[in-house]
């Protein structure tokens, strides 16, 4: 399974890093992805970095304030998050599969976790 952790609330502007880890597999051998979802709107996907870390993808709404990162030494997948802004709030739901390719509209993954609350309020 995957466990996300370092939500919290945090005004307008502010910064927050999520991060990813795994139990009973290694993070490493996969592609992670972030989705995120708010109250009464769809899925949207946030970020994705493959296994060999070659090119991160970025949603439009989040490029250039987000950066997914790997921590190899402790299997770990971080998501951290500048400049934060009111319509960031939602669960942000790290997930595993073999390869990014069409990770915005992908539907299944090999592993999905709970969730963490990212709440962005003044």
């Amino acid at each position: 399974q995957l466990v996300e952790s370092g939500g919290g609330l945090v005004q307008p502007g502010g910064s927050l890093t999520l991060s990813c880890v795994a139990s009973g597999f290694t993070v490493d051998r996969y592609a992670i992805m972030w989705f995120r979802q708010a109250p009464g709107k769809e899925r949207e996907g946030v970020s994705c970095l493959d296994r060999h870390q070659s090119h991160p993808h970025y949603a439009d709404s989040v490029n250039g304030r987000f950066t997914i990162s790997r921590d190899s030494a402790l299997d770990m997948v971080h998501l951290q998050m500048n400049k934060l802004k009111v319509e960031d709030t939602a669960v942000y739901h790290c997930a595993a599969a073999d390869v990014c390719d069409n990770w915005l509209t992908r539907s299944s993954f090999d592993y999905w976790g709970q969730g963490t609350q990212v709440e962005v309020s003044s």
